[in-house]
């Protein structure tokens, strides 16, 4: 039977509603608005996992998202499992499994215990020198270390929950919810901002709602009454947006934020089906305001780290938020006036304080003498040298500090308890500031960074900026947000503010011992088990920055990025290496502030939403006619139509003889198509493209390669100049998207002189092409206004016509081979003039065809597909297509690149047909092309791009690049498959009317 440690006079806890939940196998209680943490230190449990390196016993130690120990599993084994999840900010509900991480078999007894024996064999950087040699030996070193790696165990099975990604814009955006952000946001709010306030916590206040004493008062009010008022005001405000469970995760430039709203995280699992677990706001805010306080910094000396050890703030709000005692025998460490406040607290709800040590010898403070008239036993000018007590504290051993703070001296004390509250100042909290490009100056009166530049129209208020004392607050605040906000005046001109707390402050980064130097285990990284002793070795061995000795010793690395002990490390180094910490600078803070789920990243975009769909406007007749579909970058592209049974072969064979024979049809809508506009089009065309663009004729098209700087080809199309400035360029479905953003990129960095602008219309218009022989009596069908001779309306030219009263744009290209005709129309006409086009195509057995016939119909012209037939080595020369690159333009893009030694090589892999001696044997694509099977090792020249079976030409053909094709014409190579050799013979890859004759036939 655990013990319940609850006390009276809770803010945040309701007793009337009981909850169950289970820990580490074991069912406990506790009440609506407690935290897992909370829940656990009320059934006097303190031990809730082990550290990463050395498996020693650690508790709870903070009340927030600075937690490093208590990092639990949730529902283990479940769809909803989710690791490294903080006990302090979990909000218990009925149903809630929780266990301890990184341990075996048991928290309470964990085999990985034996490294704390261990240890003085596993100092900072072991593992860069340990595992370095003998180099046989890493795959074995490889499957220890990937067995100890991480805390928690990553699901494995998709996650049920919903999540969701919501835009918010604003004037005024305050981060933080205490004293200083509830002044701010009223203040916006009221002062005609539109305002949103965001708080991590499910309560507005921060640490100054649970301040409830008569020595820190505003008004003549005690300090926590004056701001419940407050609160009270600040919902009722109509222009103010409050989002409370929601953590800022990044502050990117331009006052763009991620933050993460938790709507159900809080509610039993039943109550969550269906509903949006958590949700990503992207805000964009004209200003911001951050007041995201500050953290409480611990003490640093030897065995600092047992279960029972929390920041003094922790304890303190625990009693008053949760009432809950963390012990039952309390002793309170400190070089500030903050665990006065604690100790003040506690008394007030019955709680026993056994003692406080204060490193400080001369203090004068009204709440420390507050706290002598309750006979608490104050140590001063001492510090804790030790720490007794394995699944828990259960004493600690004193003594007194020299002068210099350098050394102990004198006789030891011990002193017996079972939670230790340790205090050592205040650090702001700058994170997000730092994050936004915001840098930092260094405050020697009390050893913190403060903001000093901020990057963007922004401001850090309250104890975020270094004002840590409640009339610091108020007295700085109202200032800083008149001129922020440029207003005359706020509501808190002339408040009255009464505050005991002394700034005094005693700092020794870390505090002396009475063992051998190096016989101590004084805890810098609680997480990572990073030591004082470690960063004083990264040092010895030559360390320098922060950065280096983050790394080298793990400092900081941990899931809470070092929120307790980065400061201590700093100071340690500092000290060390006789170098001043303003100079030393800060390690870099990285988004995301507290961790973020994947599914918060990923919102909606799972499973079906993964990508979005693209559908064609004739996409309905596709499935009417039982088309099979393929996923050609985001469309849904017809595959084939098969008919009675047939497979894809079959299909594909019927379906290309029908387009040589007589006609087909082909959705090409997927097409991408930017529209180019500007005086300066046609010297642009010239500059991307490899040939010529400015002698291009009005109302004719030209097809056109795309290369990259280094040369290779990257895409391919067909430009139709529509008017003197106007030009329409067509491009591969899949690389719509790239070539838009390089031509904007080329634009706006490379030639801004340009006058040229780009539009995407892809899905204004769909594409319809007719070819085969019969295709010109087709068209003719259905726009009988047009004029269709070779002679007024020859191949790669264009006309504007009509469908009925709708226009239209008819152009003359072919892909096939064959005498085509594409039909450009409004999007939401396709499927009418689709349906029209089958309709005239009856009698001439107008056949659809989907992608698959469409490449066996280019490959017998041997015409190629960027991204199939190309990767990113090939040039124009390399696809024998010599022809299409200009030798006399002055420049284009790659140009240069074209002319390097090793482009203009001979041997270089070259686009050749293959011709199989079995005219039935199909090659595979991707298969390797040889043509020595004996020579070891047998050289690779090449490989198999494209391959079909063509029923026009009755037989096998294929597309390959081989080493120094152009010059292999006619040899006979080797494609070695897994069961048997396929002999080919090297061939022009063109296979079918090189004399282009049927193109106006």
């Amino acid at each position: 039977m655990t013990k319940n440690l609850r006390v009276k006079s809770s803010k945040l806890v309701d007793e009337t509603y009981r909850i169950s939940f289970k820990f580490n196998g074991t069912t406990y209680y506790g009440f609506k608005g407690d935290t897992l943490a909370s829940a656990l230190l009320a059934n006097n449990i303190h031990l809730v996992g082990r550290s990463f390196k050395y498996h020693r016993p650690r508790g709870i130690m903070t009340a927030g998202s600075e937690e490093p120990n208590a990092i639990v599993q949730l529902h283990n084994g479940t769809s909803r499992t989710e690791p490294n999840v903080r006990a302090t900010e979990i909000e218990i509900y009925e149903g809630l499994v929780a266990t301890s991480q990184n341990c075996w078999p048991s928290v309470k007894f964990d085999i990985g215990g034996i490294n704390n024996f261990l240890s003085p064999l596993l100092p900072a950087g072991f593992y860069y020198k340990t595992f370095m040699w003998p180099a046989s030996f890493w795959e074995k070193y490889e499957y220890f270390i990937r067995k100890s790696a991480g805390l928690g165990k990553s699901p494995d099975v998709p996650d049920p929950d919903i999540y969701e990604h919501k835009y918010i814009h604003c004037d005024v955006l305050v981060i933080g919810a205490g004293i200083s952000g509830l002044i701010a946001a009223k203040t916006a709010a009221k002062s005609g901002f539109k305002t949103l306030l965001v708080e991590e916590k499910s309560y507005l206040g921060g640490s100054t709602i649970y301040q409830d004493s008569e020595f820190f008062k505003i008004n003549n009010q005690n300090s926590a009454s004056w701001l419940e008022k407050e609160i009270n005001e600040v919902k009722k405000i109509e222009n103010l947006e409050i989002k409370t469970r929601t953590s800022v995760a990044a502050f990117h430039g331009y006052n763009f934020l991620l933050a993460r709203e938790n709507l159900t995280d809080h509610l039993p699992l039943e109550q969550r089906e269906n509903k949006t677990r958590q949700r990503l706001l992207k805000i964009r805010a004209k200003k911001v305001i951050t007041a995201t306080g500050s953290i409480e910094r611990p003490l640093i000396f030897d065995n600092n780290d047992r279960p029972g050890i929390l920041l003094s703030s922790a304890i303190k709000k625990y009693a008053d938020l949760f009432g809950v005692a963390c012990g039952e025998k309390n002793i309170l460490f400190t070089n500030n006036d903050s665990v006065y406040e604690t100790a003040i607290s506690l008394i007030q709800k019955g709680i026993k304080v056994q003692a406080i040590i204060d490193n400080r010898e001369e203090i004068d403070s009204k709440l420390i003498k507050e706290t002598e008239k309750n006979n608490i036993k104050i140590y001063k000018g001492y510090t804790i040298v030790d720490t007794f007590g394995y699944k828990r504290i259960n004493s600690v051993s004193i003594m007194k500090l020299s002068k210099d703070g350098q050394k102990v001296i004198g006789s030891k004390e011990n002193i017996s308890c079972d939670s230790l509250g340790i205090s050592g100042g205040w650090t702001p909290a700058v994170h997000l500031f730092t994050q936004s490009g915001g840098k930092l100056k260094f405050r020697d009166d009390d050893q913190v960074f403060i903001p000093n530049t901020y990057p963007s129209n922004q401001i850090s208020i309250g104890s975020c900026n270094g004002d840590f004392t409640l009339d610091e607050i108020l007295i700085n605040t109202p200032k800083l947000l008149k001129e922020f906000l440029n207003i005359k005046k706020t509501e808190y001109e002339n408040i009255e503010i009464y505050s005991a707390f002394n700034k005094s402050k005693r700092n020794i980064w870390l505090l002396p011992s009475n063992k051998i130097v190096g016989k101590t285990k004084s805890f810098v990284d609680f997480q990572n088990d990073a030591t004082a002793k470690d960063i004083k070795l990264a040092l010895r061995e030559g360390f320098r920055s922060i950065e280096h000795v983050k790394r080298y010793t793990t400092t900081g690395m941990g899931t809470d990025q070092g929120k307790l002990g980065n400061m201590h490390a700093l100071g340690i180094i500092s000290e060390t290496a006789s170098s001043k910490m303003g100079e030393l600078g800060t390690t870099t803070f990285r988004p995301p502030y507290t961790p973020l789920t994947f599914g918060t990243i990923v919102g909606r975009n799972v499973g079906k939403y993964f990508d979005i769909i693209r559908k064609t406007p004739i996409h309905e007749w596709h499935i009417e006619n039982k088309a099979e579909f393929e996923n050609v970058g985001q469309w849904k592209r017809a595959w084939y139509y098969p008919q009675n049974g047939e497979n894809m072969h079959e299909a594909v064979q019927r379906e290309s003889k029908a387009a040589r024979d007589s006609a087909g049809i082909l959705d090409a809508s997927t097409l991408g198509k930017i529209d180019i506009q500007g005086t300066d089009a046609s010297e642009f065309l010239n500059r991307v493209y490899t040939n010529a663009w400015s002698k291009l004729e009005i109302g004719k098209c030209r097809y056109g390669l795309m290369l990259n700087e280094d040369g290779m080809v990257y895409d391919d199309g067909v430009t139709t100049r529509l008017d003197e400035n106007h030009y329409i360029m067509t491009t591969t479905t899949g690389g719509a998207a790239t070539v838009l953003g390089k031509l904007e990129d080329y634009l706006q960095t490379e030639w801004p002189e340009l006058d040229v602008y780009l539009t995407s219309v892809t899905d204004h218009y769909a594409t319809i092409s007719v070819c085969g022989p019969n295709s010109k009596k087709i068209i003719q069908k259905v726009i009988p206004e047009i004029n269709l001779s070779d002679k007024d309306f020859p191949h790669m030219s264009f006309k504007n016509s009509k469908i009925g009263k709708v226009k239209c744009r008819v152009m003359r290209i072919s892909f096939t081979g064959e005498q085509s005709y594409e039909i450009n129309i409004q999007a939401n006409y396709a499927k009418s003039v689709w349906e029209n086009c089958m309709e005239a195509g009856k009698e001439f057995n107008i056949t659809p065809y989907g992608t698959e016939t469409m490449h066996l119909l280019r490959a017998e012209k041997g015409f190629i597909i960027a991204g199939q037939d190309t990767d990113a080595t090939m040039t124009p020369i390399d696809l024998q297509m010599d022809w299409i690159v200009s030798k006399k333009k002055f420049d284009f893009i790659g140009k240069r690149s074209l002319y390097r030694s090793d482009t203009i090589r001979e041997d270089r892999k070259q686009l050749v047909g293959l011709i199989t001696d079995n005219p039935e044997e199909i090659l595979e694509e991707g298969a390797q092309i040889v043509a020595d099977m004996n020579k070891k090792p047998i050289e690779m020249l090449g490989h198999v791009t494209s391959s079909y079976f063509s029923p026009n030409l009755k037989k096998s053909i294929a597309l390959g690049v081989v080493k120094g094709g152009k010059n292999m014409m006619g040899q006979k190579l080797i494609i070695p498959m897994e069961k048997k050799q396929i002999n080919v013979t090297v061939t022009d890859p063109v296979f079918l009317d090189k004399e282009n004759k049927r193109l106006n036939a």
